[in-house]
């Protein structure tokens, strides 16, 4: 009898089990990319496109990982996400939530070699041209506005896209990046997308993956950067353990870990 009353236990705690243990059937812990990290629904397939493929394969720090801070400290909130991206970011408070969205965007077209398309409006709607910037222009602020100045060489470096990005990040934001995008429907959705709140402060998140099922219904995974500025970061569902966001449960106002967002901010960034 007490071997009975325990096996009924076992099944009783296992049926309980809590969402840290059911959260296994979503995330493969070993899996080191999106992709092979975070499964698609059953039923659902991954959208297919350069750009997709560049996120859904782009390098993910060990699974667990802390999200750091740009100076190595520990963010303060370590529960709203589930991944954490290698995508760099430098060692001064710059790389915040739209700085890391035109960070991913910079960086695809920079391993591409589409060099003509990393171009950012900054605050005073100036159109800063990495091309312009490897030839050697530079920017001055003069009352509030920028332009250029050639006073450098040709550089083509890493080094030196890295300091042209630092001038982006710098004079633009989340409020510049309103007027690089229009409002889209949920059903237009695709990976690049954002959820976009313009302001000081305002805040956006970057739809990172898409997966479509066979009625056309979508779901999608959304990640972010943050202030301070710290590693960009796949987030949780918060209405349940699998991290899809379905169109179906989709209601405004749209609530994400650490923000929430008002009918109209889906939008979708004039990059690509």
């Amino acid at each position: 009898m007490k071997k009975i009353i325990l096996l009924l236990l076992s099944v009783l705690l296992t049926a309980c089990t809590p969402s840290s243990t059911t959260n296994k059937n979503f995330i493969n812990t070993k899996g080191t990319t999106l992709e092979t990290r975070i499964p698609t629904p059953k039923g659902y397939t991954r959208e297919q496109s350069d750009f997709a493929h560049f996120l859904q394969t782009y390098p993910l720090k060990e699974n667990g990982s802390p999200i750091l801070l740009y100076n190595g400290k520990k963010k303060w909130n370590q529960s709203a996400q589930i991944a954490v991206f290698k995508l760099p970011i430098e060692n001064e408070n710059l790389q915040q939530c739209a700085d890391s969205v035109m960070r991913v965007y910079a960086e695809y077209y920079w391993n591409t070699k589409q060099y003509d398309k990393i171009q950012f409006h900054l605050s005073d709607g100036f159109l800063l041209s990495y091309m312009k910037w490897r030839e050697g222009y530079r920017v001055i602020i003069k009352n509030d506005h920028a332009s250029y100045i050639k006073s450098a060489s040709y550089d083509d470096s890493y080094e030196c896209f890295k300091k042209y990005l630092r001038i982006v990040f710098a004079y633009s934001g989340s409020a510049s990046m309103v007027s690089e995008s229009t409002p889209i429907k949920l059903n237009e959705i695709r990976v690049g997308d954002v959820f976009l709140k313009g302001g000081s402060p305002g805040h956006v998140v970057m739809i990172v993956d898409v997966c479509t099922n066979r009625e056309g219904k979508k779901a999608f995974l959304i990640a972010q950067g943050y202030m301070p500025a710290q590693e960009f970061h796949l987030l949780k569902n918060p209405s349940h353990d699998d991290p899809w966001y379905y169109e179906d449960e989709i209601k405004y106002p749209f609530e994400t870990p650490d923000y929430t967002f008002e009918e109209g901010s889906l939008r979708r960034l004039c990059y690509r």
